[in-house]
């Protein structure tokens, strides 16, 4: 079933690119006790999720931290060296926690992959946005298959 507002994020291990290499990071410290605007794309380095969807997390980071959010995390089954390597060039900074979902479990976990093999893209996530309070789903905002209305940083900023 998939995930929806009120529902605790479930517990999962996801990977994050440090100086040091790469590190695993759990659901319970990334969202226990705080709130965490989490938003996902289908893949790092894409059109959309390159041209509007990351940059827009970007330049309302300020905003929506203002508004009481601790972190922003970008989340997408691409590994820790790519989301790495996109935030770098997408000058995220530590504005962005970059979360590598590599194989997908996350992203099941929560029942909202999609299939992007008719593009080469294999197992994906949708592309969706929410806010978590203390591990609590409390706003989810998830695309149709091809959209970008609904996931982006103007309307979770609206939304808190």
């Amino acid at each position: 079933m998939t995930i929806a507002i009120e529902d605790k994020i479930p517990a999962a291990t996801l990977r994050i690119k440090t100086e040091d290499g790469v590190e695993e990071i759990s659901t319970a410290k990334i969202f226990d006790g705080k709130t965490v605007a989490l938003f996902a794309v289908p893949g790092a380095f894409t059109p959309t999720c390159s041209a509007k969807h990351l940059p827009g997390f970007v330049q309302h980071a300020e905003a929506i931290k203002a508004k009481g959010v601790d972190t922003i995390a970008c989340v997408s089954v691409n590994d820790a060296f790519v989301m790495g390597a996109w935030g770098a060039d997408q000058n995220v900074g530590d504005a962005i926690l970059m979360l590598a979902d590599g194989n997908g479990e996350f992203t099941a976990s929560i029942n909202l992959g999609m299939d992007g093999s008719g593009f080469g893209l294999g197992a994906r996530s949708q592309r969706y946005s929410m806010i978590v309070k203390d591990g609590i789903v409390k706003q989810l905002n998830i695309e149709e298959p091809g959209q970008f209305e609904k996931s982006s940083a103007e309307t979770l900023l609206a939304q808190l």
